[in-house]
């Protein structure tokens, strides 16, 4: 009796050839109908964003392309007046620092776990895994009374220490497992030719890392841009990111759509072009996070 690995793969029916013929042009039809579809809040918050606030009281925004007369740029000068700039730097500047310094302090703790070797170091492993589960609801009490007595408490630097804290652990887990797949000749062959551990780390290990690098950046930044949490707790109004900003707009004017559409979409196109920017590493990135 042959078997399938001698004689290939059995042939396929005529339902199967079919099948093959349109499943893929099928699948990326699907594939961008969903995509559409995905497209078409952020495209209403546009709409809505530059559309004068009578009409987006009386109708809905699918309506303005028959009535051009009613878009305007008015919103976003309103907008500006209330002090949005501010809150779009402060925004600005709380993302960016959590961001770097939860990638290379990351990194380099994730180099260390998958290819020194010190004492405790799977143990130490686990207690880092172990704090993926730790919420942020139960460490906001305790910061908040460490930063009242350090005198950070509504600060900048408050909320990014508070973000990368909890923001390491998923970082170091995810580089970790990428980094442990580097094959280790290449770190021998380094070694051999003088390199030490921090010059090997920076020059074969860091850049092969792009794709994990960037996919954990990406998230990294979102999860912080669109907080709102956090910045409710430790941000002051000096310092309160746009999140906090359009949330404080809402318990005063509460129907004031011209000028909570426009910040929306302001605070949402920057983490879009981000995305579209970097998405190929998504895949990539997470893939191989998640094999070892």
């Amino acid at each position: 009796m042959t078997t399938t690995s001698a004689l290939g793969a059995p042939p396929r029916g005529v339902l199967g050839r079919i099948a093959d013929r349109v499943g893929g042009g099928l699948v990326q039809a699907v594939l961008v109908v969903i995509g559409v579809f995905w497209l078409v809040p952020t495209l209403g918050l546009f709409v809505v964003s530059i559309r004068q606030e009578t009409a987006n009281n009386s109708s809905g925004w699918w309506t303005a392309f028959t009535k051009p007369a009613e878009f305007t740029l008015r919103n976003y000068a309103d907008l500006l007046a209330t002090g949005f700039t501010s809150s779009f730097w402060n925004t600005v500047a709380i993302t960016v620092p959590t961001t770097v310094l939860v990638i290379g302090i990351a990194a380099m703790a994730a180099y260390a776990f998958a290819w020194m070797q010190f004492p405790g170091r799977d143990a130490l492993f686990l207690v880092v895994v172990g704090l993926l589960v730790v919420p942020i609801q139960i460490a906001l009490i305790p910061i908040a009374k460490l930063y009242g007595g350090l005198g950070i408490f509504g600060s900048i630097p408050g909320v990014v220490l508070f973000h990368v804290a909890f923001g390491l652990p998923f970082a170091i887990f995810l580089l970790r497992n990428f980094f442990a797949g580097i094959p280790g000749s290449l770190l021998e062959a380094a070694r051999m030719d003088g390199a030490g551990e921090w010059k090997i780390f920076s020059t074969v290990v860091f850049p092969l890392a792009k794709p994990a690098v960037a996919s954990l950046g990406i998230f990294q930044f979102l999860w912080v841009w669109n907080d709102l949490l956090v910045a409710l707790v430790f941000a002051n109004t000096e310092n309160q990111p746009m999140t906090k900003a359009l949330q404080s707009q809402m318990r005063q004017f509460g129907t004031n759509v011209d000028i909570l559409a426009p910040g929306a979409f302001l605070s949402l196109i920057i983490p879009l072009i981000l995305f579209f920017a970097f998405q190929r590493y998504f895949v990539q990135g997470m893939m191989a996070g998640s094999v070892k």
